[in-house]
């Protein structure tokens, strides 16, 4: 197992550069009592500097999800042609967040079923971890090229795939784990909690910013948004997952110093990246 050490270099920013450039990511989640989490997801792309973020959620939802970030553009779910335009969407887009938010209804389960089918870079969270780890065995239609964005419980639950009942806590046991499924599902792991691991089963990155500010709700759903921009931006997943991370850590950080570790949310950590992006040196 080689360990990471360094950050990797963020995608360039040129000067002549469009929205074209800066890649196109699609949010694909929420559900009636979850609007906040996909709109989190998709303004932390944005901010993260991501040339376009479309958002694609229940129809019933998306005129509230758009009047929080007007500057997302919308995908109603739950019509007679969603297939066809989930698709389009999906091949559009430069990479894929699927997830926060999104609930285990039959809908979602096909929803996710007809996404990782397809060959692109992909970011999956949440209910999207929590479908996989409701089947008996790794899909085998599974194409997608992924991060798997797993938090300690959603962990546990996937490892059962692995025939595992036990995740342990301490940073050994996490590094074990993390590293087993990487390499079973074939997909980069990162296991968040503090110091999080992130690996592709044959390199790993133990993170080291990052305090309790993050533990809120809403805080795994900016990280997925983070990752999802960077793929977008045509970083590897090992990559856009390590930088991701730290500089969700960092923004953290420094929402919790501005605002308090008890009181900074989630949104606030999203307010708190070009900070973090400027320190990073991008």
């Amino acid at each position: 197992m080689t360990s990471i050490t360094s950050l990797p270099t963020l995608p360039p920013r040129p000067e002549q550069g469009h929205k074209g450039l800066f890649g196109r990511v699609l949010v694909v989640g929420g559900s009636q009592g979850m609007i906040g989490a996909p709109v989190l997801a998709a303004t932390a792309a944005l901010r993260m500097g991501a040339g376009l973020v479309q958002i694609a959620v229940p129809r019933s939802i998306l005129p509230t999800a758009l009047s929080i970030t007007p500057e997302l553009i919308g995908l109603g779910l739950g019509t007679s042609t969603e297939k066809d335009e989930l698709l389009a969407a999906a091949d559009a887009a430069d990479a894929i967040v699927v997830g926060p938010g999104m609930g285990q209804s039959r809908e979602a389960k096909g929803r996710l079923a007809r996404l990782v089918r397809l060959d692109k870079p992909m970011v999956l969270d949440a209910d999207a971890l929590n479908i996989l780890s409701g089947m008996k065995r790794w899909p085998g239609f599974f194409r997608a090229r992924a991060v798997l964005t797993p938090h300690p419980g959603e962990m546990k639950r996937l490892a059962k795939l692995l025939g595992e009942g036990d995740v342990t806590g301490d940073d050994q046991g996490r590094l074990r784990i993390a590293t087993q499924a990487a390499k079973a599902f074939g997909q980069v792991i990162v296991l968040k909690g503090h110091r999080t691991v992130v690996t592709d089963g044959a390199a790993a990155y133990i993170n080291n910013t990052g305090d309790s500010t993050l533990s809120k709700a809403g805080s795994g759903d900016v990280l997925s948004g983070l990752i999802g921009c960077l793929l977008g931006q045509g970083m590897s997943r090992l990559a856009a997952a390590i930088a991701g991370t730290f500089l969700h850590g960092r923004a953290g950080e420094l929402a919790g110093r501005k605002l308090g570790k008890r009181s900074a949310l989630a949104g606030d950590v999203i307010d708190a990246l070009p900070e973090a992006i400027a320190e990073y040196g991008a």
